[in-house]
């Protein structure tokens, strides 16, 4: 095929993704000069509709950035007044009280939010100030320069045929050439995993670690309502199967956010993480709080965890890496949004001392080591070995010790030292034979419900007639290798139930993508055992359309 001809555009500095890293970056960068030419581009088909976080929200990032954030009407409305921590069994529960927790785990002065809708308002102070921001702009390449710097993206390509040829309505997209790229896509971004791969931005780093979070939006009975109540659990259901936990978050409008998260490096194949959110809803404390409401949305995204010794070098010729492409969030906190903003403005604030001084194309070393040695790299240094204590040694050991390191760490010091991961997700999976089937209960279409029903509740959309994104590395992989060692995990660890395994008498069983039901996750670019499955972006617009998420 002849090579495609674009037009190109020039900037100052291009960042691709509208998230809160993102948008910090584009803000603080027409806060320090008001003439630099800066594009945000946004794969969903607006700003927040792909954003989904928990969440309760530390402001020091936004008060960082914007100080002024409350006159200026940030959608930040319920705060935290109340904050539990319960330990669950099947049928009962255990408080855990917070005094004896570390002081960096409460919750005082922190704000429930839709990141969505924080996200859409930081998008209107950007574009005040004179930022570009295109929504529907998938960036589905990197471009690169002479010299092998990152030169810039191509966005908006669409009309492809299913084989990747182009259609009769093919338009080609633009590339847009920044001296300076920040890519700031989310956890397990496809540009941002070429960058890393291919600078070897990985090497003497800890392998980054995940989890699935799901989440649904719940309107209860106003006399159950506790506006500005947060709780977390542990424990059931998942047991000693697999580490994670759930939350349940009390925002306005008598309405609840009930979330779960499994961390990705469990064992047994035949663990199904959205029925055991779903099983999750039937525990009585849980059951009482949603009885008589309604879920009116769902939506899932991964999450990373490793932490501190898991943050790649964030910086190659050309190109920074911002927020969770990196992987900021404070595992134990439960909390990456204040820190993604600070990675937006440390970013923004080196790549304006560089352009000042003349350069492009270069590495924006004071970018790196403000994370490393700033307040990103100090908050999440407090909390690192609290992942791998729970890996290795298990949910009550991991409290205790976890809880002990949190406090010496405080101190500055820590008796463990730095912990590793070891294993990727992906590798943690253990062989079918090896594993136990799990039982899980049928939806009752009241608390809980099938995944298809579910994922309506997304509002995704994919353009049918274009490139499947999920991309298999080799097709023969699923029914030969996968299916028999691992009973294919894909039809259990995916939210959205993309992946099935269609057996037929007398046929070879097959594998079937339903690419139209994704929700972005890349759980599967993760977990596949066999890494097999490539998560690349699809035409701008498509995807989930998270309302308050």
């Amino acid at each position: 095929m002849a090579e495609i001809e674009r037009e190109a555009m020039e900037y100052d500095v291009v960042i691709v993704g509208a998230g809160p890293a993102g948008l910090s970056a584009a803000i603080r960068l027409k806060q320090l000069d008001a003439e630099l030419n800066v594009v945000v581009l946004e794969k969903g088909s607006e700003v927040g509709a792909h954003i989904l976080s928990g969440a309760v929200l530390d402001p020091c990032g936004l008060e960082a950035l914007i100080p002024d954030w409350k006159e200026k009407g940030a959608p930040l409305n319920v705060p935290v007044k109340e904050d539990n921590f319960y330990m669950l069994g099947e049928a009962g529960k255990l408080r855990v009280p917070n005094w004896p927790m570390p002081p960096l785990m409460n919750n005082h002065g922190n704000y429930i939010v839709s990141m969505g809708n924080v996200c859409r308002w930081m998008a209107e102070q950007a574009e005040e100030l004179g930022v570009e921001i295109f929504p529907g702009m998938a960036c589905s390449e990197v471009v690169y320069g002479d010299k092998g710097e990152v030169k810039g993206v191509v966005a908006g390509e669409f009309g492809k045929n299913p084989d990747g040829t182009p259609g009769p309505g093919y338009e080609p997209g633009m590339e847009l050439h920044g001296k300076y790229v920040f890519i700031s896509e989310g956890v397990r971004g496809s540009l941002a995993k070429e960058v890393i791969e291919k600078y070897d931005l990985q090497i003497g780093k800890e392998p980054q670690k995940f989890g699935i979070g799901m989440k649904e939006i719940w309107e209860i009975d106003p006399a159950k309502h506790n506006e500005g109540e947060v709780t977390h659990t542990m424990g059931w259901p998942l047991g000693s199967n697999a580490g994670g936990g759930s939350f349940i978050y009390h925002i306005e409008n008598n309405q609840v956010y009930v979330g779960f998260v499994v961390h990705l490096n469990y064992k047994n194949p035949y663990l199904f993480p959205y029925m055991e959110f779903q099983r999750f809803k039937h525990h009585p404390m849980v059951a009482k709080l949603l009885e008589g409401g309604k879920r009116v949305a769902y939506g899932a995204r991964a999450i990373s965890e490793g932490g501190y010794q898991s943050m790649p070098k964030m910086v190659a010729p050309g190109v920074a890496l911002l927020g969770c492409s990196v992987g900021m969030v404070n595992v134990p906190r439960i909390k990456g949004n204040h820190n993604a903003m600070l990675s937006g403005k440390a970013a923004a604030e080196a790549a304006y001392e560089a352009l000042q001084a003349g350069r492009s194309a270069d590495e924006l070393s004071d970018y790196e080591i403000e994370v490393r040695e700033g307040a990103i790299g100090t908050d999440l240094k407090k909390v690192r070995n609290v992942k791998p204590m729970w890996s290795k040694w298990g949910l009550t050991a991991s409290l205790a010790f976890g809880g002990f390191d949190m406090w010496t760490n405080t101190l500055g010091f820590s008796l463990f030292g730095t912990l590793k991961h070891g294993k990727t997700d992906a590798e943690a999976t253990g062989m079918a034979a090896s594993n136990e089937p799990i039982e899980y209960p049928k939806p009752d279409g009241v608390l809980s419900f099938d995944r298809l029903t579910n994922v309506s509740f997304a509002m995704t959309n994919h353009e049918e007639s274009q490139p499947c994104h999920l991309q298999l590395k080799d097709t023969n992989v699923p029914t030969v290798v996968n299916l028999h060692t691992y009973a294919e995990p894909a039809q259990r660890y995916c939210p959205a139930g993309v992946y099935e395994v269609v057996e037929e008498e007398g046929k070879q069983p097959r594998f079937v993508i339903n690419f139209q039901n994704c929700v972005h996750c890349k759980t599967c670019d993760i977990k596949d055992p066999s890494q097999n499955i490539t998560w690349v972006t699809p035409q701008g617009g498509d995807g989930p359309n998270y309302p308050n998420m």
